[in-house]
C-alpha cells in the first residue's frame, strides 16, 4: 500500500512559513542568513530560526534548513558553530549538496538527519544509493529526469526520495549556473543568483560592435533562456504512484499568496487521492487556484518528454495571475461579525472579494462595510499594510486571505 507523501513547501520568511504550514504543508524548507542558495530571499536570523522550529513543532510539522551552497575555504570557518546552533534548536533535517560539507555535518552534529539537495545532480539510482550508504536519509532528485526514471530509482533504493512538483525551472542543469557570476559577479552556487536567464538578449556580430540584432523578430526582444514553470498537479496520480516520499514546491522568493494557494491546492489533491485512489480525479477548482497566483505558463518539465520550444517563453519574462491578494485577516470578532484585516493592496467599498481560508470553505462577498482603526467608516484603504475592520458575511479564521479578481 502506498504511503501518503509529505507535502514540502517553501518558506522565504516567517510569514510565508506560517502560511505554508497553516494552508496544509507537512514540512517547510528555509534558509538562515548564510550557507543557503537563496541569499536574497529574506531568510531567517538565528532567533527567527528558533521561532520557526517552535511554531512548526507546535503544529506537529517539520522544518528543514538549507545549507546547500558549494563552499569555498572561507565559508567553512564559522560553519561548525552554525551547525551546532541548528541542532540545538531542534532542526528536523539539513539540506546539503557538497560532499565536504556533508562530512562536516556528520562530524559536528552526528545525530542530524541529512538530505541531499537537487544541486548535487542526483539523476540515477547508483548516486542515490551512494549518498544513502554514506549516511543520507533522503535524496532530492534532479528535475532533469522522467517519471519512468524516478520509478526505477524507487525500485532500486531504500533512501527517502523527494521530487519537485511545482515552481520555477532553472535553465541550467540542476541549478549549476555561472551566468550570474559572469554578468554580475554574484555567485549562484553560493546563494546570490541574479536570474540572468530571465533577461532580454540580442546578438552582436564581432566586427560590428554596438549593433544589436534581434534573435526573434519581435519588438519586445527575445528571452531565449526563459522557461515555463513546472506544474504536475494534473498528473498527481502518476507522481504519487511513482512511490516518492516527499513532493516539493519551489518558491522561497515567491509571495505569501503563492505559499498559501499552491500549498492548499496540492494538499487538497493529495488528500483526495488517498481518500479514494480508484476514483481519483483532478478538480478544476484546484487548477484554477494555481492560476490565481503569479506564475509563468505551466509545463511538465522533463517528466514526460525532453523539453522543447513549447516549454520555453521567448517573447516575455512577465508573469500572469488571475487574482490579487488585497488583505490578510489578523482576527475575527464573532460578537460583531467584523474581521481585523491588514491591507496588502488597495481595497475599496463595492468590490467583490474572494475569501480564501486555511481550513474553512471559501466564499465571495461584497466589501460593503469597512472601518479604520478609530472605528470610522471609510470608502477605501489605500495605505500599505493599513489596519482596517471589515464586516464579514461568515466567520473567518486568522490568516485568511482576501483577494479580488484581476481586472482584464
Amino acid at each position: 500500500m502506498l504511503k501518503k507523501p509529505e507535502l514540502l513547501a517553501p518558506a522565504g520568511n516567517m510569514e510565508k512559513m506560517k502560511m505554508a504550514l497553516l494552508y496544509g504543508a507537512d514540512a517547510v524548507y528555509l534558509g538562515g542568513k548564510s550557507y543557503g542558495l537563496r541569499a536574497l530571499g529574506g531568510n531567517f536570523t538565528r532567533d527567527e530560526l528558533k521561532e520557526a522550529m517552535e511554531f512548526a513543532h507546535g503544529l506537529g510539522k517539520k522544518v528543514y534548513v538549507t545549507v546547500n551552497i558549494f563552499p569555498h575555504n572561507a565559508d567553512l570557518e564559522d560553519l561548525p558553530d552554525y551547525l551546532r546552533y541548528l541542532a540545538e534548536i531542534g532542526t528536523d533535517a539539513l539540506l546539503v549538496a557538497d560532499l565536504g560539507l556533508f562530512r562536516l555535518c556528520q562530524q559536528v552534529i552526528p545525530e542530524m538527519e541529512l538530505h541531499i539537495s537537487t544541486q548535487a545532480n542526483n539523476t540515477n539510482w547508483a548516486t542515490v544509493n551512494a549518498w544513502h550508504e554514506l549516511g543520507a536519509k533522503r535524496v532530492v532528485l534532479a528535475r532533469e529526469m522522467s517519471l519512468k526514471e524516478v520509478g526505477t530509482i524507487r525500485e532500486k533504493t531504500k533512501a527517502d526520495l523527494e521530487m519537485f512538483v511545482h515552481g520555477a525551472m532553472c535553465i541550467s542543469y540542476s541549478g549549476r549556473c555561472l551566468l550570474s557570476n559572469y554578468f554580475t559577479g554574484r555567485d549562484a552556487n553560493r546563494g546570490a543568483c541574479a536570474q540572468s536567464c530571465r533577461w532580454k538578449y540580442a546578438l552582436v556580430e564581432e566586427t560590428r560592435p554596438g549593433k544589436y540584432f534581434p534573435i526573434e523578430e519581435d519588438d519586445r526582444g527575445s528571452y531565449i533562456m526563459n522557461s515555463k514553470d513546472m506544474c504536475l498537479l494534473p498528473h498527481l496520480k502518476d507522481v504519487i504512484e511513482s512511490g516518492v516520499d516527499s513532493l516539493k514546491i519551489e518558491g522561497r522568493m515567491k509571495s505569501v499568496h503563492y505559499a498559501a494557494s499552491v500549498t492548499k491546492a496540492y494538499r487538497l489533491a493529495i488528500d483526495s487521492y488517498f481518500e479514494d485512489p480508484e476514483h481519483f480525479e483532478i478538480k478544476q477548482e484546484w487548477l484554477d487556484e494555481l492560476e490565481k497566483v503569479s506564475h509563468r505558463p505551466y509545463t511538465t518539465g522533463f517528466y514526460y518528454h525532453q523539453p522543447d520550444a513549447d516549454d520555453q517563453i521567448y517573447g516575455t519574462s512577465s508573469y500572469i495571475q488571475t487574482s490579487d491578494f488585497v488583505g490578510l485577516v489578523l482576527s475575527y470578532d464573532e460578537a460583531t461579525g467584523y474581521a481585523t484585516v491588514e491591507q496588502r493592496n488597495n481595497m475599496k467599498r463595492g468590490q467583490e472579494l474572494e475569501i480564501f481560508q486555511p481550513k474553512g470553505e471559501g466564499f465571495r462577498q461584497e466589501l460593503s462595510d469597512m472601518l479604520d482603526e478609530e472605528g470610522q467608516p471609510i470608502e477605501v484603504a489605500p495605505h500599505p499594510q493599513q489596519i482596517v475592520r471589515i464586516r464579514m458575511a461568515r466567520p473567518v479564521e486568522p490568516y485568511t486571505i482576501l483577494r479580488r479578481d484581476v481586472q482584464g
